[in-house]
């Protein structure tokens, strides 16, 4: 059994990312000490793990919150896996979408570059020279 302090520091979590987690339900049942303080096991620890993977999936924390709701109500880790396969394969066709539009853009940033730079050097060839005000006269 571990204190926030020690499984924020193996977690790499803040410990007001952990007590939200709780709250919002991805971290249920937290334990507590007899002086009231979290203790957390080694089941919290990895579930924090899997939420950091999730999160770093693209999956916000409503999906995450679905999959156990998922994991809740059907008790199987089967049907949790399950939908957990449909939402990464819905952020794949997002992913692929958004390198296309990255793509799109990408281009587009190219040609308007060299259309600066044409521009830039037009403008340096027929740039007005200041006139020297010097006076031949003592």
């Amino acid at each position: 059994m571990w204190a926030i302090a020690e499984v924020c520091e193996r977690t790499g979590l803040s410990p007001r990312t952990v007590r939200y987690y709780e709250e919002i339900g991805l971290l249920p049942g937290i334990r507590r000490s007899e002086g009231g303080r979290r203790v957390y096991g080694p089941d919290e620890l990895e579930r924090l793990g899997f939420i950091t993977r999730l999160k770093a999936l693209g999956l916000s924390l409503a999906e995450i919150g679905e999959l156990n709701a998922v994991y809740a109500i059907g008790g199987s880790t089967e049907a949790m896996l399950a939908r957990l396969g449909d939402l990464l394969a819905a952020h794949l066709v997002d992913i692929d979408r958004r390198l296309v539009e990255l793509g799109d853009l990408r281009g587009e940033l190219v040609a308007y570059r060299a259309h600066v730079e044409d521009r830039v050097a037009e403008n340096a060839g027929t740039a007005i020279k200041p006139r020297s005000t010097g006076s031949a006269s003592r």
